[in-house]
């Protein structure tokens, strides 16, 4: 009886409205004491210690709802194809790594200006977005495919609650920081194969439109060829074509086909791939090196002359210009599938395989066109052939401003660009030579002389030709 009565005394001196008011702030403002002390007392290392060995313990008595994605560098590993998710992690998790991390990769990668960070496989890394924690982790490839493949591959996990959010919110939040990372470094990359693999390298070179020594005619519809392909994915969607386009650069060695290749990636800010044909030994190894490139790139096949595979056929057979290889009687898919063929590049230059990825610029490069079968240089796989000619008037004045300054007329440019129209020299050569002197009028006049030379052999030649004949 005389308990309950002092529980009925504690409470009812609680009765009115501003008693509750006066406890709640004197816990209020005991709660802001505590916390300013605890804060200003004691070290930052020492509380998030503290506050993480508290979560640790409190989930404990939590039910297990968390989530976990695997995001594995390629979709289907089969075929090698690149999954986009994978590499913009890869990109995005190094802006999230803080001092606290006792485990980093670090390096400087061959080619390139900066250091790399990267994720240890031992490391998890924390991110907040929208005030839901998300964690990553590396799996550094400790399983391997069936062709002995390292198989990478990060962990994502998050509260399952929040799936919803995590697919629709953060997991596009990556993928277009990503982008914008791509875009604010503005590091353009060139891979090549090496053991079955692309191997990445920056892409340095210095080459433009501008400083290209083409006519300005070809320079500018060359341009318009490139601005009208941007612009049309959804004219290539309507007709049912892959949004693709076909270069073929030809020409005699020394005319600028690797320099017009830069000049086009850094207009474009496109990677490049460069493959060499004399390298693969299978249609499956083709179509999964084609898999592995990515989307907004330039596939480069550099002297496709020299695989004997893309060489014209006979007429005598009747193949010539025709969609197939001269030996496919009798061969079947799968023994193709095992060797590489001519039928297997055509089938990705406009087949099915030509589904793979979008937005790409197919370039072959030659010094013999007339060697190439006719099959390959069809519209729809060789769009616009490009011929790159022996260095003429107008292309040279663009040489003789990038090397030697000169902006505006020379007394000497009428003689040499008269020289120029008589005989037949690469841009290669004549930028040789004015690379000797740095003095731009014993420059010129050294290449006068060089021009004259020349053609006295050209009509010395001519004349013997002729008394030959």
């Amino acid at each position: 009886m005389g308990s309950n009565t002092n529980k009925y005394n504690i409470f009812s001196s609680f009765t009115s409205a501003s008693s509750w008011f006066e406890l709640y702030a004197a816990f209020s403002t005991f709660t802001m004491l505590l916390k300013a002390a605890f804060n200003d007392l004691i070290p930052h290392q020492l509380r998030s210690f503290v506050t993480s060995k508290l979560e640790s313990l409190f989930s404990k008595y939590q039910p297990n709802n968390r989530v976990s994605l695997k995001i594995n560098q390629f979709w289907d590993e089969s075929l090698r194809s690149r999954n986009e998710l994978f590499y913009a992690a890869h990109e995005y998790l190094p802006t999230k790594i803080t001092n606290t991390f006792k485990s980093l990769k670090v390096g400087k990668i061959e080619d390139q200006k900066h250091l790399e960070l990267a994720v240890d496989a031992t490391q998890e890394v924390l991110d907040e977005f929208e005030g839901i924690k998300f964690t990553w982790k590396l799996d550094d490839g400790s399983e391997k495919d069936s062709e002995n493949f390292k198989k990478y591959s990060f962990e994502l996990t998050f509260n399952g609650k929040h799936r919803e959010r995590a697919l629709e919110r953060y997991i596009p939040h990556v993928l277009k920081t990503y982008e914008a990372m791509k875009s604010d470094k503005r590091i353009l990359k060139i891979y090549s194969r090496l053991d079955g693999y692309w191997t990445e390298s920056e892409l340095s070179h210095p080459a433009t439109f501008d400083s290209l020594a083409l006519s300005p005619e070809l320079k500018k519809d060359i341009i318009d060829d490139l601005d009208r392909f941007l612009r049309r994915k959804e004219l290539y969607k309507k007709v049912g074509k892959p949004w693709k386009r076909g270069y073929l650069l030809y020409g005699t060695p020394g005319t600028g086909k690797s320099s017009l290749i830069a000049a086009i990636a850094n207009y474009l800010k496109f990677d490049v791939y460069d493959l060499e044909l004399t390298s693969v030994d299978c249609n499956s190894e083709l179509m999964r090196s084609m898999k592995e490139a990515s989307n907004r790139s330039i596939i480069v096949v550099e002297d496709v002359d020299c695989n004997k595979v893309v060489h014209a056929r006979s007429k005598a057979n009747g193949l010539e210009d025709q969609d197939s290889d001269s030996d496919n009687e009798g061969v079947t898919a799968k023994v193709k599938a095992n060797r590489f063929t001519l039928s297997g590049l055509l089938n990705y230059m406009d087949g099915l395989w030509s589904s793979g990825g979008e937005e790409r610029i197919v370039i072959f490069t030659t010094n013999h066109r007339e060697k190439i079968d006719p099959a390959l240089l069809r519209p729809g796989r060789m769009d616009m052939h490009i011929h790159l000619s022996f260095l003429k008037g107008k292309a040279f004045r663009v040489l003789a401003s990038n090397y030697l300054g000169i902006e505006g007329d020379h007394p000497l440019f009428e003689e040499i660009e008269g020289l120029l129209e008589r005989i037949e020299v690469s841009p290669a050569v004549v930028a040789e030579q004015l690379m000797r002197n740095e003095d731009l009028d014993v420059a010129l006049e050294a290449l006068v002389k060089f021009l004259k030379e020349m053609d006295k052999d050209r009509n010395c030649n001519g004349e013997l030709t002729g008394l030959l004949s």
